[in-house]
């Protein structure tokens, strides 16, 4: 089955489910790829892990099974309370500028 099948079965899928309130690329409410406005917030938990995961080399899968595990144990709540609040924050500054491009630091 061609990619290209599978999006148009996607979007009939999407259009028949959530009818003009789904948001993507052809979509109803159109939505950029890797939008700048909102990926950065999960950056922040991502490097976290990341940090976690990579300090040393990882001899082979498991032991890289187990520090994903490890590492994401270790993500506190005040992590998650922070990463939500920015998502929030981000949100907000998309709905006031109407979903315009706009640096958020």
């Amino acid at each position: 089955m061609s990619r290209f099948y599978c999006n148009i079965c996607n979007i009939w899928f999407l259009d028949a489910t959530f009818p003009n309130r789904w948001i993507g690329r052809d979509g109803p409410t159109t939505w950029p790829a890797r939008s700048p406005d909102i990926t950065p917030f999960d950056l922040l938990l991502w490097r976290y892990v990341k940090e976690k995961l990579f300090s040393t080399p990882v001899p082979d899968i498991t032991n890289l099974k187990a520090r994903k595990t490890d590492a994401f144990a270790t993500i506190t709540e005040h992590m998650l309370e922070n990463t939500w609040r920015e998502i929030v924050y981000r949100l907000d500054v998309l709905r006031a500028t109407k979903g315009a491009h706009v640096e958020v630091y």
